[in-house]
């Protein structure tokens, strides 16, 4: 049997007390936030006393430059394809470029959040019908830590080392932490929003040293991907109307 949104949101609540739970509407999305610091405790219970059995999904997120924004649509032209673009944004940057963006027609570092990178799982409880998000945010920038919870659903496994390859938090306790889609020796983790679209180094076979070499990206020029504006034109509407007319006379015939 399916329990409302509303009483699921407060029986979350008053088990936990010291956590934020929101409800998104008109959907009924329910999202728990919890504490770095109690990340599994937290999961255990929802399995044992939510019956929460299975997680389906866990990813990262990275909060560098959220809630900014560099599109000034203000000012965009009739072409609509040419808007001018200031800073740095996330696939323009090069070899140690850091975010930036315009603010009163200068260029500023885009600023970084006390608690930058979270984890989100995705909870469902077949025997209750219910689905619940869980965030945590990370407290340590530098370093990212937060505990496995692969001892509670198993199938998190592959799931976190893929959070640890693309945004490089750590989880701590996994049995095998290690890249999962890039190779052993890429540099940085590519989801991570000061990450360059054109990447950190590139490889490149040496005739001299008979191998492989990873040197620093040289060849490829950071682009600049605008979002091109599609905007109202009279000859659509135009052609609209002869075509209703020549539909219309045809009719009458």
């Amino acid at each position: 049997m399916t329990e409302q949104t509303s009483s699921f949101s407060e029986r979350l609540r008053a088990r936990f007390p010291g956590m934020a739970v929101s409800v998104a509407q008109p959907r009924g999305e329910v999202t728990l936030e919890v504490a770095a610091s109690a990340w599994h405790g937290t999961c255990r219970l929802l399995r044992d006393e939510f019956g929460f059995e299975q997680l389906s999904d866990l990813c990262g997120l990275d909060y560098l430059g959220y809630g900014s924004d560099e599109w000034d649509t203000g000012k965009a032209t009739s072409a609509g394809f040419s808007r001018g673009v200031e800073g740095k944004s996330t696939g323009r940057l090069a070899w140690g470029d850091k975010l930036s963006m315009e603010d009163d027609q200068k260029i500023v570092p885009i600023p970084v959040p006390q608690r930058r990178f979270a984890v989100v799982a995705q909870l469902i409880s077949y025997q209750r019908n219910q689905r619940l998000r869980v965030r945590c945010r990370v407290d340590d920038n530098e370093l990212p830590v937060v505990d496995s919870i692969t001892d509670i659903w198993p199938g998190v496994n592959w799931f976190e080392r893929e959070t640890f390859d693309l945004f490089g938090i750590v989880f701590r306790g996994h049995p095998d932490l290690r890249r999962i889609l890039t190779d052993y020796g890429f540099v940085g983790h590519p989801f991570r929003k000061d990450f360059p679209l054109i990447g950190n180094v590139e490889v490149r076979y040496d005739e001299e040293k008979q191998r492989v070499i990873y040197e620093p990206v040289a060849s490829v020029v950071p682009r600049v991907g605008v979002a091109r504006v599609v905007r109202e034109d009279a000859r659509y509407q135009t052609a609209f109307e002869d075509e209703k007319q020549r539909n219309q006379g045809g009719t009458e015939k």
